[in-house]
């Protein structure tokens, strides 16, 4: 749900004309952006005891400690309490900062390293963890001695750092459905997360999924709340150590159980959506997580973004005050997630008194705009906008949660227990935890004629785009935030799915053949396909319906030019969440759902293959923790009810033992009558196929970060509505400078154009105009002349976003050929200019709506 503010914009009318200028690019990001639902009803709240249950949690009040913060938090300053209770993020603030202001926490985000640096060591990371904290308790500036701590998105290992053990995605975990393998896991992520100096962690995510459009599919365990009930109990006690022993001691971080609540659960799947459903449900479905994860002693909650009956949770007071905290007794703090708190309706990221009076305790507010907040918040309690008492029992939260950590007693980040013990950092116990995780994820779905186990002494082709990049099978949050621009370099010590078939088979005197496009010079006598989805994170994953490659069906030609040669086919599926492939099904002999198996891909061939010693043999052990869609339009496949029929039901896995034929399915998907109608350029981040890059006529850079310095362009991530779900682009005109979104093959769009289109797009317009801006399109040969869009957009108001269209007839007027498109959006300009971009598509008018620019 926009807000109010954000979503004031305006449109103009002008004829334009065609120019010349010849412009290029290059590089991918995916992603769909969300917003949630207008217009639902408020719920009918009924009393918390009815619903919400008085945990028993295993972490007690301490009478000394709670004197000791009393009496703290009367001798602070009220700048000193606001400090506490702001985090920013370690792109946007210098140890100065933290020296001058003394926050009481910092995060890194997704693809967020020290000096800025993907490859960053370890030795970097205590580096600044050292600074940070040094800088905290120098009470020069400040006065205050209190210890910051740095969180950090470790949700599948120490997924930011290079060379750390990445595990299976938590969707892959689910269908191992084995809590203490779990709390394994959980206690090796927290060791590699000490060695280099951080505290905390911003896991686990206990979301109970309800909607496999939902991009953050796989950071759900399952649809299932029994098995997040479990999981979450054990990764906290994994993460923390559990009440009784070894509580948050030298070997443990605090942990997070996140977000609350509902998140799994909006309307369509949309992140960062509206959940509609009952309090009772809320409770039954959603709050299980919490439940065992707070009873057994998470310190923070995080809150979500989405909404509940329209109502944001990150200013939901009922929810975050009188159930969480007052009906459920949690005392540790609610931290808010990325600038969630400007979502709340009549708040922007620098001001938000009604987050802190519906309870959040610390505002994540990862960018400049921290300063403002941190002053403005001030102001509102010195004024009786935020009551101070609010504001001391925030603090008083914080201090509990640092105290019970001992931040106040352990040494510095670089002088403690596990402090660069960088051999901790991808160990090869580590691994082997890791390689046991993937193997009991594998869900068998198909199995026709007993085809696996394979004898590995084969001649064995190993095809697909996923069999050799460890990137892809990773997934998102892995390094970057996004996990995309990664290369198998970037993760040493790590191996690929064919890495681990490679030495199965030449250990058994076999012979391997790398194939991604599946072409040979000997015949195989099996060829093992992995195949599936590109990296995404959250918001970019969302989807529309869960048919795999529509449109594209690259992949599934791929398995059928090889089945056409009469090669059994053994299907190796990556993916973030079940999807209708019913025709890759058909065209596999074997088919496996791998999911998202992490660094380790050597575990998939472990269970591939048969072995020598029945005593190492390993079987398909993995159990669908979501059920399977029989078509793509079955996207709430979590229904326990008598109607609802899928492919493959919750629970379903084939063993070696099973001798089921699964027979020939159905390929009828319905037909998408908008499929062809509507093209994603950038909406939030950018939609593949396109790929983003700036530049020059000398100069061309991929954007692979969130802050990119060009000779002529400057370009970093800022926040329209949602977090970074806009560009901003500055010009210094010294040359011919621009944006460009590109394909690296051509698409027909012809539908498009004739369908009466525009493209459309969110402009800020933040500096004067000295020169003229140009709108192009490209073909894969040079087509077309740029649009001069110089008089449209001198009449703008500074500031002040707009939505501008222009009507795809005037492109096409000008030369373009719309059935060869490979780029359908580049912005460019000699003179200096400040703009952000966001919201960029091509799309059909709706009727009685005209373009607001129009050509001659």
């Amino acid at each position: 749900m926009t807000n109010n503010k954000l979503n004031q914009q305006r449109t103009v009318s002008i004829a334009i004309k065609p120019t010349t200028t010849l412009l290029a690019a290059a590089l991918m990001i995916t992603g769909i952006s969300a917003c949630s639902l207008k217009g639902a009803k408020p719920v009918e709240q009924r009393d918390a005891a009815v619903v919400w249950p008085k945990l028993q949690l295993e972490v007690k009040p301490q009478a000394e400690m709670e004197k000791t913060i009393a009496s703290m938090v009367s001798e602070m300053t009220l700048a000193q309490k606001v400090a506490q209770m702001i985090q920013p993020e370690i792109r946007d603030i210098t140890v100065e900062d933290m020296r001058t202001y003394g926050f009481g926490s910092y995060l890194n985000g997704g693809g967020a390293f020290p000096n800025d640096d993907k490859h960053a060591t370890p030795a970097d990371w205590i580096a600044l963890a050292e600074a940070m904290y040094q800088a905290s308790v120098d009470d020069s500036i400040d006065g205050s001695t209190i210890p910051t701590m740095w969180g950090t998105d470790a949700v599948h290992g120490h997924n930011n750092v290079i060379g750390a053990t990445l595990f299976p995605h938590n969707i892959g975990l689910g269908a191992a459905n084995n809590p203490q393998l779990i709390e394994q896991i959980a206690a090796i992520t927290a060791k590699e997360v000490m060695v280099t100096g951080i505290d905390w962690v911003f896991a686990p995510t206990v979301a109970v999924v309800r909607d496999d459009r939902w991009g953050r599919t796989y950071e759900g365990y399952s649809e299932d709340p029994e098995i997040v009930s479990a999981y979450a109990a054990s990764i906290v006690k994994g993460l923390q150590g559990s009440a009784e022993q070894d509580f948050l001691g030298d070997e443990r971080v605090i942990s997070t159980v996140k977000h609350f609540l509902g998140d799994g659960g909006t309307v369509g799947g949309i992140d960062q959506g509206d959940n509609i459903a009952t309090e009772q449900v809320l409770f039954d479905i959603h709050a299980q997580g919490y439940v065992s994860g707070l009873t057994a002693g998470a310190q923070t909650v995080m809150a979500s973004f989405n909404s509940w009956h329209g109502v944001k949770n990150h200013g939901n007071k009922y929810l975050l005050t009188d159930v969480l905290k007052d009906r459920m007794g949690f005392d540790g703090f609610v931290v808010g997630d990325w600038n969630g708190h400007g979502q709340i309706a009549g708040c922007s990221n620098d001001s938000c008194p009604q987050a802190a009076n519906a309870g959040l305790d610390v505002y994540m507010v990862p960018t400049p705009v921290w300063k403002p907040l941190f002053e403005n918040t001030i102001a509102q309690v010195n004024s009786g906008e935020i009551p101070m008492s609010r504001i001391d029992d925030a603090v008083t939260r914080v201090l509990r949660v640092k105290m019970r950590a001992g931040l106040f007693d352990k040494p510095s980040p670089a002088q403690r227990t596990l402090s660069g013990k960088t051999e901790l950092i991808g160990a090869k116990a580590h691994r082997d935890v890791a390689k046991q995780a993937v193997r009991e994820s594998l869900v068998m779905l198909k199995n026709n004629g007993n085809l696996l186990p394979l004898a590995p002494n084969q001649v064995v082709l190993v095809a697909g785009d996923a069999a050799d990049n460890i990137g892809k099978q990773s997934g998102g949050w892995t390094i970057t935030w996004q996990g995309t621009n990664n290369t198998n370099a970037d993760f040493p010590g790590g191996s690929s799915i064919y890495d681990g078939i490679q030495s199965q088979v030449s250990k058994a005197g076999g012979k391997t053949m790398l194939s991604p496009t599946g072409d040979f010079a000997i015949k195989p006598d099996v060829a093992i396909v992995v195949f599936g989805e590109e990296p995404y994170a959250e918001g970019n994953g969302d989807i529309d319906n869960l048919e795999y490659q529509r449109g594209n069906k690259r992949d599934l030609a791929l398995l059928q030019k090889l089945k056409a040669q009469g090669i059994p086919v053994v299907a190796i599926f990556i993916s973030g969440r079940p999807m209708w492939v019913n025709a890759e099904l058909n065209a596999a002999d074997a088919f496996v759902a791998a999911w998202l198996p992490g660094s380790e891909g050597a575990g998939v061939a472990e269970v591939l293959f048969s072995h020598a010693d029945a005593q190492t043999q390993f079987d398909m052990s993995g159990k669908l923790s979501f059920s399977w869609p029989n078509s793509p339009a079955q996207t709430a496949v979590n229904r326990f009810d008598d109607d609802y029929q899928p492919l493959f039901p919750y629970g379903f896995g084939l063993s070696y033992a099973d001798e089921t034929v699964l027979e020939t399915l159905s390929e009828v998907a319905a037909a998408n009558n908008d499929e062809s109608q509507s093209v994603a350029i950038f909406t939030r981040s950018v939609q593949a196929p396109w790929v983003m890059s700036i530049g020059s006529d000398n100069e061309q850079l991929p954007v692979t970060s969130s802050v990119l310095q060009g000779e002529t362009v400057y370009l970093r991530t800022v926040d329209k509505v949602v977090q970074e779900d806009a560009r901003r682009v500055e010009f210094n005109g010294e040359a011919l400078g621009y944006i460009n979104f590109r394909s690296n093959f051509p698409r027909d769009l012809r539908a498009v154009v004739e369908s009466n289109a525009v493209l459309s797009f969110a402009l800020k317009v933040d500096s004067d105009i000295s020169d003229e801006v140009y709108i192009a399109m490209g073909c894969d040969t040079d087509c077309g002349k740029p649009l001069n869009i110089t008089d449209a957009l001198v009449p703008l108001p500074k500031s002040q976003w707009q939505t501008v269209s222009i009507e795809l007839k005037c492109f096409s007027d000008s030369g373009v050929d719309f059935a060869k498109i490979n780029s359908p959006f580049s912005l460019s300009t000699a003179g200096p200019l400040t703009v952000s971009i966001a919201d960029i598509e091509m799309k059909p008018l709706e009727d009685n709506e005209q373009a607001t620019i129009q050509c001659q």
